[in-house]
């Protein structure tokens, strides 16, 4: 008797897209395509009719973002494999996918052979990340966590805001504003404002101001 395909669900916004990659995959004798979404509130509708292997979910989507996207089929089936296809690659988005439930990350630039061998891997269950973003994520979770206020207050110091402007525009007092500063330079390891600024965009916790 032949072995099973590996099934896949597609998740990408772009027809062009998800008609190359069925064209790619579908080259492999053991893999077959057996639905496709477009956006992140199809997910959980296509997945529950199709029940594929690996579900390949962008992060860029409209409506429903593919972590948020991620974390709703984790929640309802948590055997549910994620495989992460994206060329929005900050580590903060990615590893927030993780958390929410993927197995792997596989960058759109990346090779056929790459993206196979991430499949085959995330359908049975195991973790797939390239070695050198395993140590970039590896190396941004080192330390206490940074929490969503404390991210939210690290955005403002990128911008270049004071105390009192962060205080305002998040409606606490200067004084919480402090406190929280002292705690992220303290969970930084670094000794000002704009070494924070700095290790939290290398981190990707914030954007680079425009």
């Amino acid at each position: 008797m032949p072995a099973p395909f590996l099934t896949v669900l597609i998740v990408d916004d772009h027809f062009v897209v998800r008609s190359g990659l069925v064209t790619s995959l579908e080259l492999a004798d053991d893999v077959r395509v057996v639905a496709e979404a477009d956006r992140g509130e199809a997910v959980l509708p296509a997945y529950r009719q199709h029940r594929p292997a690996v579900v390949l979910m962008d992060l860029q989507l409209p409506g429903t973002s593919g972590v948020d996207a991620t974390a709703a089929l984790c929640t309802e089936d948590p055997q549910a494999r994620v495989l992460i296809f994206s060329n929005f690659s900050r580590e903060d988005e990615i590893q927030a996918a993780l958390d929410a439930g993927a197995l792997g990350y596989v960058a759109k630039s990346s090779s056929r052979d790459t993206l196979l061998n991430a499949l085959r891997t995330v359908a049975q269950g195991r973790k797939f990340l390239e070695p050198e973003l395993a140590r970039q994520l590896s190396t941004a979770r080192l330390g206490p966590s940074i929490t969503p206020r404390e991210r939210e207050i690290l955005a403002h110091i990128a911008a270049g805001r004071a105390n009192k402007e962060i205080g305002v525009a998040l409606e606490i007092s200067e004084f919480t504003v402090k406190r929280h500063v002292s705690q992220i330079l303290d969970k930084m390891s670094v000794n000002d404002r704009a070494q924070a600024a700095v290790e939290a965009i290398r981190r990707g916790l914030v954007k680079i101001p425009d």
